[in-house]
């Protein structure tokens, strides 16, 4: 169990650190990408006001700029860009290419006149795996296209959310080994406290034995001497139940320590049919109907005890709780493509709808609230060793009600086996 709650401490410390490395990875590359769409759309308005080219002096009526300073006319030189001048009623086109070396006065023609027949004062297009940004704007008897290089400030956007995703990745895996390392120290309080609960149920539980066998002596000598009487009967019930919420206790205590456990290829389907007959007649004395359904030769590798006493814990409690004149059903079936087994235990509930089947597997949880004490009253212990000995499997149990019906499942991984053997 420690070992299952050091796993899941991993997993959350680790997806929580994920989650705010993507925030602020995100955040960062998203604030960096929309700072260059407002740069380039900045310096394009720029060029664009003054017919595609530098500001003479000072330059107005600048955008505003999200933590962006403000252009000066020196600042504007880093940027490569051109620009081209299309007369309303035809004639010559004027290009200035003055800042830009590798697009001829002939190509910044057809770009220009291809962009202006495009919907939209402004856009992008590719030139020689270029990407180039461009803005049209008329004049009197004119039109002038601008275009800017955008690659540059672009690459510089890459470069930032690359270097943001690779310090983020390093981090990540710096905290995971540390994590890892150092799991065991972090989550020690509650191994220790674990520890004390286990060592604390097993003590009291030898210790408790001692009286309670005591009880049972003088009991019996005292029918001995006045014969058995209902108080005498009560004892001996009372002794014989506590005796028995011990020996679950221990038997919790000592599942979740992790025993040692003989696993092999075991037939669960012959496994599950011994248990249905041995509990078959019970059953059917306390008034229930019992279905079964095998699958034969069903195997799967786990601890032959440890099954036989899941399959004993379910059908017991399926009984315990099953309405009077009701069905108690188990089935072993094979899952999808052969790969899982699944054992189901159910049993008619008609007051199923007031009771939370998550809870199930709680210890002492019951489902009558006043835990009245009657013949069939359990400890709410049961499942909780179910739980334990399917966790132990590797496999998972859950509880659902449906249908009128308490349904009790678990999967196990199948075994393969070479038909060529045996």
């Amino acid at each position: 169990m420690i070992q299952h709650f050091r796993k899941k401490f991993i997993i959350f410390s680790t997806g929580a650190l994920v989650l705010v490395i993507l925030t602020i990875v995100g955040s960062i590359s998203a604030v960096t990408y929309v700072r260059s769409r407002q740069e380039v759309n900045a310096v394009l308005t720029i060029l664009a006001n003054n017919e595609g080219e530098m500001p003479a002096g000072r330059v107005k009526n600048q955008p505003a700029l999200f933590t962006q300073p403000q252009f000066t006319r020196e600042s504007l030189f880093q940027y490569r860009f051109f620009s081209a001048t299309i007369p309303d009623g035809g004639g010559p086109v004027a290009v200035d290419n003055q800042h830009i070396l590798s697009v001829s006065p002939v190509e910044i023609k057809k770009l220009a006149q291809r962009v202006q027949g495009r919907s939209g004062n402004q856009g992008h297009v590719l030139y020689k795996r270029t990407v180039y940004a461009y803005k049209i704007k008329p004049f009197n008897g004119r039109t002038v296209v601008v275009f800017l290089d955008e690659s540059l400030l672009m690459t510089r956007t890459r470069e930032i959310i690359y270097i943001g995703l690779l310090l983020g990745l390093v981090s990540l895996i710096l905290y995971m080994t540390i994590l890892i390392l150092f799991s065991r120290r972090a989550i020690r309080p509650i191994i220790q406290a674990e520890q004390r609960q286990k060592e604390f149920i097993t003590n009291a539980g030898h210790e408790l034995k001692t009286p309670l066998s005591v009880i049972e002596a003088n009991t019996e000598l005292q029918e001995l001497t006045t014969g058995e009487t209902e108080l005498t009967t009560s004892t001996k019930q009372q002794v014989d139940r506590l005796t028995s919420l011990i020996n679950s206790l221990v038997s919790l205590a000592r599942l979740q320590e992790q025993p040692t456990i003989s696993v092999s290829l075991v037939n669960v389907s012959q496994v599950t049919t011994k248990v249905a007959q041995g509990l078959a007649s019970v059953i059917k004395g306390d008034g229930h109907h019992f279905k079964l359904a095998v699958t034969p030769d069903l195997r799967a590798n786990v601890d032959q005890n440890y099954f036989y006493e899941l399959v004993s814990i379910l059908l017991d409690n399926a009984n315990k709780y099953c309405d009077q004149g009701g069905t108690v059903g188990l089935s072993l079936r094979p899952g999808k493509r052969n790969k899982s087994i699944t054992l189901a235990v159910t049993n008619s509930y008609a007051a199923g709808d007031q009771v939370d089947p998550r809870r199930f597997f709680e210890r002492f949880y019951r489902e009558d609230k006043a835990r009245t004490v009657n013949q069939k009253a359990g400890f709410g212990i049961g499942l909780s060793m179910a739980q334990m000995i399917v966790r132990n499997f590797g496999g998972r149990i859950n509880a659902k009600y449906a249908d009128g019906k308490i349904i009790m499942a678990v999967t196990l991984k199948a075994a393969s086996v070479d038909k060529n053997k045996g």
